[in-house]
């Protein structure tokens, strides 16, 4: 077994494995890992900052927002690993065998810009972290998160699955003092309640915070991360067993959802009762008006007093420290499965840190701490507008009978995704067209320019639209080369003694795409 069983344990995963009394517990350890994983970008710095901002600004009006899009993230992320499941590909193969070389390429582009726009909020959450603990320069702090990658693989060398449990600790202690600050503030459960449960947007600001929510939550770059991790264990090829897989896949992806999902409406709720209150005084008053991560820590000052800002930055290091694994593992599958290339984890996770810093770099210098605030927001809005560019894909191959035979999606879990699909796409387009066309008129322009802007933005929605539109109307052609076996005949004749000869699952070109590990080859029974 390779070292990314340090990571990811390779179970032989059937549901005789075990004893039938513990079976269901022991199995679904034995998947315990991928959701896990994925879900640490729910509760990245983009997350804290737009769920700062959202709470700060609309208390908890967008509320619904978080429980909507968790909601999806769950059916989401669970299709994405039934992909990988059923087919033993992931989802960045699956559209390099698919599309023409053109759309292929360009779906790689994409994919790249929105991991690099993932780690745009890592790098600005580093910075903010380092200025809060060491007075660093938030622009100086930049610069110093192109070290952060080579520190990260120095710590790695101890074991990944060490350095994961730390940083896991130390967010959760984080969120254990969100919970416990909510104990101060006291929210008003009515409000929160009629937040979570009854939509509404006011006016556009509100608009584009929830599209910030929504591409904080709902991540492209995950649908392809989930779908290959999958792949580093052994699933027998037989319908109960791939079944089971998906099942328990589900149910890890859902807790690990639910525990994203309390820490994103505790930050909301905090930060709205905090800043509604009465009885605030003018300093934290101000910092309400233009919240960002580097004056939040005023908000835990209740539970944590005058240790509140140095933890809450090492919180906040950790979290942009965990969530670029998850970007590093996003790259290395996106290049392998869209390219067939392949780099060293290190050079990677460089070049991708490089491509963030370089607009961090120049916010933070012309706009200092609230300019770098305001480009988290709008690198979780570019999220929220590639999204469909990852989502339509998933849906269209997990739907289809040629990709997942009869593990293809049921009718109503397909009406549902696309309904959740077609509203993400409806407000991404809703709120650019009226963005555009409130700064053509009230942007002080001349006509010349109105002219020129106009046809240039214009055409690009067309060819967003275009993109996206090509993506749903065109038909499946290439069928998986490892479907599950379909027929009752096939599946009598798989016993337990053959089940070995099935196997075709881990991947070993997956699993082998892993940040070092100083031990050997690491075996968790």
């Amino acid at each position: 077994m390779s070292n990314y069983g340090a990571l990811l344990p390779s179970h032989t995963l059937s549901s005789s494995y075990y004893g039938p009394l513990s079976s269901f517990w022991k199995n679904l350890f034995a998947y315990i890992g991928p959701g896990f994983l994925v879900s640490i970008a729910y509760i990245d710095p983009g997350n804290f900052e737009t769920d700062l901002q959202s709470g700060a600004q609309y208390k908890y009006e967008l509320l619904w927002i978080i429980l909507v899009a968790s909601c999806a993230a769950l059916i989401i992320q669970s299709l994405a690993a039934n992909l990988g499941v059923v087919t033993g590909k992931h989802l960045a193969e699956h559209c390099r065998n698919e599309y023409p070389k053109v759309p292929n390429f360009i779906l790689w582009v994409l994919a790249e810009i929105a991991i690099v726009a993932c780690d745009i909020p890592e790098v600005i959450g580093t910075a903010f972290a380092l200025n809060m603990l060491f007075k660093i320069p938030v622009w100086i702090g930049v610069l110093l998160t192109g070290f952060s990658t080579l520190i990260l693989l120095a710590l790695q060398q101890y074991g990944v699955r060490k350095l994961e449990f730390l940083i896991a600790f130390l967010v959760f202690t984080m969120a254990g003092c969100f919970f416990a600050e909510l104990g101060y503030a006291k929210p008003e459960a009515k409000e929160v309640l009629h937040g979570l449960f009854v939509p509404q947007l006011k006016g556009n600001g509100a608009t584009g915070l929830a599209i910030s929510l929504l591409g904080a939550m709902v991540m492209p770059h995950n649908l392809f991360l989930h779908s290959a991790l999958v792949l580093s264990r052994k699933i027998p090829r037989s319908v109960r067993s791939i079944k089971e897989a998906c099942r328990f896949y589900m149910i890890e992806s859902g807790f690990a959802l639910a525990v994203a999902f309390l820490i994103n409406v505790s930050v909301i709720s905090v930060s709205g009762a905090v800043c509604s209150s009465s009885n605030i005084n003018p300093e934290d008053q101000a910092s309400c008006k233009d919240l960002d991560l580097n004056k939040a820590s005023f908000l835990l000052r209740n539970v944590l007093g005058s240790w509140s800002s140095k933890l809450f930055a090492i919180a906040l290091l950790a979290s942009g420290q965990s969530s670029t694994i998850t970007g590093t593992y996003a790259g290395q599958y996106v290049m392998q499965g869209f390219l067939d290339l392949r780099l060293k984890p290190w050079l990677r996770n460089f070049l991708t840190r490089c491509l963030a810093i370089v607009p961090s770099l120049i916010v933070a210098l012309i706009g200092g701490s609230a300019g770098a605030g305001q480009l988290i927001i709008i690198a979780s809005m570019i999220l929220s507008f590639e999204l469909p560019f990852a989502l339509v894909p998933l849906l269209k191959f997990t739907s289809s009978k040629v990709k997942m035979g009869m593990h293809a999606n049921s009718i109503a879990i397909t009406a549902i995704t696309w309904i959740i699909g077609s509203l993400i796409m409806i407000i991404n387009v809703y709120y650019l067209a009226t963005s555009f066309i409130k700064f053509l008129f009230h942007g002080n322009l001349k006509l010349v320019e109105v002219v020129f802007l106009g046809i240039f933005g214009f055409s690009a929605m067309a060819v967003y639209l275009a993109g996206v539109a090509y993506l749903v109307l065109r038909k499946n052609k290439e069928a998986s080369h490892l479907l599950a076996l379909t027929t009752h005949e096939n599946q009598h004749s798989t016993n337990e003694s053959g089940n070995a000869s099935l196997y075709s699952l881990p991947r070993e070109d997956i699993a082998s795409m892993q940040l070092p590990s100083r031990s050997g080859t690491v075996d968790i029974d």
